[in-house]
């Protein structure tokens, strides 16, 4: 089942890709601590100052991220919310059929495929996940389908549903276009980088003995930070299909429906109807 590919995917090493990222950063970082530590260029000794510094600095850190796991939650639902427009329009249209024999259902089915496709694509990483325009000219051609269901005497309350169908997936596609093209808040980013920056160089400089304990706490405070900060990046975008990352939201739902309406289109599947 698909369900079952995409969480399988999570699986292996490559769940842990953000973590060995980190880890190599906080390696190399470890690498240039014992070599300022072993030059004897740490000159700060530590103090409640520095402590407090360190947890405003988790603080608004955390604050960040909970403003963009919020988006990130949001974009999770979006998939869903296209995938019931889309079934909702061909559905409605697909029943019309038995009133109205010369009712274009295969028009509809046809450019719903365009549209996913369109979707997928401009997500990719070729586009830079942000290339969702076509998207919003393929919903724009629905309108001339939905004004020829006026010339067939359908109802005009099943011609108002499905514009306002075609309203809630043109809302979708630009909720998704401005989470993904949009940067929360630029001058929160710019604040977080330098503390984080900063809390390093701190720590670089931060008088220590040398000991396995301080090299312990050395690596896991940065561990913290720069994990964090990987973390924000990957948060923001939560659309990134193609780069790697599996932490972008599932498409998955829109690829089985694909699926379906390619196999409803189909010369049997149609024939089947008929029947």
């Amino acid at each position: 089942m698909v369900m079952t590919t995409e969480k399988g995917r999570l699986s292996g090493w490559k769940r842990f890709r953000l973590f060995f990222v980190v880890f190599a950063v906080v390696l190399v970082l470890s690498a240039i601590k014992f070599i300022v530590h072993s030059l004897g260029f740490e000159f700060l000794a530590l103090n409640t100052l520095f402590t407090s510094g360190i947890a405003g600095a988790i603080f608004i850190i955390g604050f960040l991220l909970s403003s963009v796991l919020s988006d990130y939650k949001e974009a999770d639902k979006i998939p869903a919310e296209i995938r019931v427009n889309l079934e909702g329009i061909c559905g409605d249209v697909q029943a019309l059929r038995g009133q109205y024999p010369d009712l274009d259902t295969k028009s509809f089915l046809n450019l719903s495929i365009f549209l996913v496709e369109k979707i997928r694509a401009g997500l990719s990483h070729e586009n830079g996940h942000v290339g969702l325009p076509p998207a919003l000219d393929a919903i724009d051609r629905f309108t001339p389908l939905i004004a020829q269901l006026d010339k067939l005497e359908v109802p005009s309350n099943q011609i108002v549903r499905l514009k306002n169908l075609q309203d809630g997936l043109r809302r979708s596609i630009l909720r998704m276009y401005h989470i993904q093209k949009i940067q929360f808040v630029p001058s929160a980013h710019v604040l977080v980088h330098t503390l984080v920056a900063s809390i390093l160089l701190l720590l670089l400089a931060l008088k220590t003995e040398g000991s396995p304990e301080s090299a312990l706490m050395f690596g896991f405070i940065a561990y913290m930070f720069v994990y964090a900060l990987y973390l924000v990046r990957v948060l923001e975008q939560p659309f990134m299909k193609e780069h790697g990352s599996f932490d972008d939201v599932s498409l998955f739902l829109l690829t089985e429906l694909s699926e379906k309406f390619t196999a409803a289109r189909s010369p049997v599947a149609e024939g089947r109807r008929l029947r």
